[in-house]
């Protein structure tokens, strides 16, 4: 047995999901365009293991996706993965987001390109071949027409994530292809997170943080005029 929750918490899917060497047992999913996560992360928890019929005292590890994303999105979703672990003393498992994010589609030539949106034109990307090995290493980066241009000149490149979308105007090769509707999910972390667990593969529970890849920067709220 190797009963693994998963928890994916970077963009605003709140995804839950309870896996078995892999294999999904149960799995919860809210995207309503908000970011819900503190609201509804740990009665999905709750559901997904009644769902599975099991307890937390079954959970063998807790895995998390680790970013890069939302800063509060996976504030909240590594906080919850620590509390779990320090409360049943479970091993803590990290997942990469973009990694994750790449098994969402499967091709049998060219590359992937996981995008995940980091406001403005900027995004947070890596590049991935037909077997969703990682051939280019994560960055945040702005977007413009000659971006990823060596790998559109040289094969069919897909596109997806909900960074991907604000690509579609400005990068226009005829290589490019735009996969709509994925988000990283707790549906693809189980058999990463199990692959891990057979490896013994866990972080260090006290000091882990998510990896936010560039500092949180407080947007300043426009000051309303006032109402005479």
């Amino acid at each position: 047995m190797s009963i693994i929750l998963n928890i994916e918490t970077s963009t605003k899917n709140c995804s839950i999901s309870i896996a078995n060497k892999g294999e999904i047992l149960a799995i919860k999913e809210l995207n309503n365009g908000n970011y819900s996560h503190a609201e509804v992360l740990h009665p999905f928890i709750v559901d997904v293991l009644k769902e599975a019929n099991l307890s937390s005292n079954n959970i063998d590890a807790v895995a998390v996706s680790k970013g890069p994303g939302s800063y509060t999105g996976l504030r909240i979703g590594v906080s919850a993965a620590k509390g779990l672990c320090f409360a049943f003393d479970k091993p803590l498992i990290s997942i990469d987001t973009l990694t994750s994010l790449s098994y969402s589609i499967s091709f049998n030539s060219g590359y992937i390109v996981p995008m995940l949106d980091a406001r403005r034109m900027e995004v947070y990307s890596a590049v991935f071949n037909q077997n969703h090995e990682n051939i280019r290493e994560i960055k945040a980066e702005i977007i413009d027409e000659n971006s990823f241009s060596e790998y559109l000149d040289a094969n069919k490149v897909f596109f997806v994530g909900d960074g991907a979308q604000k690509c579609k105007e400005i990068i226009t090769h005829k290589n490019a292809v735009y996969v709509d509707d994925k988000f990283p999910s707790a549906k693809e972390m189980a058999k990463l997170s199990y692959n891990k667990h057979k490896k013994n593969d866990i972080e260090n529970v006290a000091y882990f943080e998510p990896f936010y890849l560039k500092d949180f920067v407080v947007i300043p709220q426009k000051k309303k005029k006032p109402i005479y």
